[in-house]
């Protein structure tokens, strides 16, 4: 049997590759909503369905249910603006994503991160805890 011959299971059940399709998207971006960083709940098109937008991985990026919400059908580059979360990083990112370049904006969204140290062990302190400054 040749690989041309066989059925995928994405070919059979649209649905399917759908789903995968949508995970994929919220892989690219460790789950976090491309606007705020908070997670990603959503599926935003950038250029929204009803102005013509498509169901394509250049227009469709990560959000959360408050941005998605929030921004509607307004314009993302508009809307994102007007934000009390606005990132010019992150705006570069959202305009790199709808070029086609998400290799470019993944790494703007990874610098507009915040810097979380959790899993670092923290470091001691220079001075002893013992030691108690006194006035000369």
């Amino acid at each position: 049997m040749h690989s041309r011959d066989a059925v995928f299971l994405e070919d059979l059940c649209p649905k399917l590759r759908d789903r995968r399709w949508r995970k994929s998207i919220h892989e690219f971006t460790g789950k976090r909503c491309i606007y705020c960083g908070k997670n990603s709940e959503s599926i935003d098109h950038v250029l929204p369905r009803s102005k013509g937008g498509l169901s394509i991985t250049e227009n469709c990026v990560p959000a959360c249910l408050s941005c998605n919400g929030s921004k509607t059908d307004h314009d993302a580059f508009e809307w994102y603006r007007k934000q009390r979360f606005y990132d010019p990083r992150r705006s570069m990112a959202i305009k790199a994503w709808i070029e086609g370049d998400i290799r470019l904006a993944l790494r703007l969204i990874k610098w507009a991160q915040p810097h979380q140290n959790k899993n670092l062990p923290k470091s001691k302190s220079v001075f002893n805890e013992d030691y108690s400054w006194q006035a000369a």
